[in-house]
């Protein structure tokens, strides 16, 4: 028998908006215990000493840093643009919001 009831996955599924069958929630109420049952071992095979990690491995920040550069004056972006409004490209309104 598992912690976890059929009653609870039913209601997980409802907050998650998936519609399961009678046969899924049963089968899953089995998988689902097993899962929380893992997720316990590990937090027991962690060691106080060892720093908590969002990556298995260590990442870098690979963003290029911000460098002024020359570029097109408005005039410049706009000078092939269909419609101009404002020193902005003018598109057709897609929502009735103002």
């Amino acid at each position: 028998m598992s912690a976890l009831s059929r009653d609870e996955v039913a209601h997980v599924a409802m907050l998650a908006r998936i519609q399961l069958t009678d046969g899924e929630l049963d089968r899953l109420a089995g998988q689902l215990d097993q899962i929380v049952g893992f997720v316990a071992t590990v937090g027991e095979i962690a060691a106080a000493d060892i720093p908590p990690m969002s990556h298995p491995l260590p990442l870098e920040n690979v963003t290029r840093d911000d460098v002024v550069r020359p570029s097109l004056t408005p005039a410049e972006a706009l000078a092939a643009a269909p419609k101009v409004q404002a020193e902005r490209f003018a598109v057709p309104r897609i929502l009735d919001e103002d």
